[in-house]
């Protein structure tokens, strides 16, 4: 049997090989990251029939990442991008598949984005806060010179009930981004707002959750300079050494 097939059994099989658990991790893993073993499963095929390369930019998160992968090479021109998103996803789905989507590519940057279905789900600002800093501190620890550009959670009509709490724990996460070398908090926020503070409905589709294109060139907006500015002298690095290599 090819090893391709195998791949989906060993990681149903045994998550210890890849994944944090309840003992690693002192909050609960809710809800059950292993909703996403399949998911996961497919990453490591694609990854095994065409391995990445080491020292991109991982690009993960919840479904507005996962969604952003038809085009994010395009929105983000010249960088070695390898996309990751698994729509539906909290920051404790990612913290349980660090080493899965993050560790084993040995990135130089980690793009992500979470929390808007954490705070659906009704953990509180200060949880969703608690999550990110668990998993940041994490990365940090396996890969001291990772540099983190952690996109806020954005608005959105579907769910502008819970819009406060949205922004308490983007603020948080902010200021510690403020605090912290390497670490980039971009605010996609305000461009997805009209000029009374309200969400632009046609920046999204009919679910009034997810951006349309037009909602997404206003996302690339807000992230790709952040991105091209601050990564463009790592590139350059990258392929020099790719070519002695």
């Amino acid at each position: 049997m090819s090893p391709l097939f195998l791949i989906p059994a060993l990681l149903l099989a045994s998550n210890s090989l890849f994944a944090y658990d309840r003992a690693d991790y002192p909050q609960a893993f809710e809800p059950d990251p292993a909703r996403f073993a399949s998911a996961i499963a497919e990453f490591e095929a694609t990854d095994a029939a065409n391995p990445p390369p080491k020292g991109a930019i991982v690009c993960t998160g919840s479904s507005s990442m996962r969604m952003w992968h038809p085009r994010i090479k395009e929105d983000l021109p010249g960088l070695t991008l390898l996309p990751r998103g698994f729509g539906g996803s909290h920051y404790t789905d990612l913290i349980h598949y660090l080493e899965a989507l993050v560790f084993k590519y040995q990135p130089r940057a980690l793009l992500l984005y979470e929390g808007d279905n954490d705070a659906n789900y009704g953990k509180t600002p200060e949880r969703i806060y608690q999550d990110f800093k668990f998993l940041v501190e994490q990365c940090r620890e396996q890969l001291p010179d990772l540099r983190l550009y952690i996109i806020g959670a954005k608005p959105s009509i579907a769910r502008w009930a819970i819009a406060e709490q949205m922004q308490r724990s983007n603020a948080m996460i902010q200021d510690y981004c403020r605090a912290k070398p390497g670490f980039t908090y971009i605010d996609v926020w305000p461009l997805l707002l009209d000029g009374n503070g309200q969400v632009r409905p046609e920046l999204f589709m009919e679910d009034q959750l997810h951006l349309n294109s037009a909602g997404y060139d206003c996302w690339t907006a807000a992230i790709a300079p952040v991105l091209l500015r601050n990564e463009v002298e790592f590139e350059l690095n990258k392929r020099t050494l790719d070519f002695v290599d």
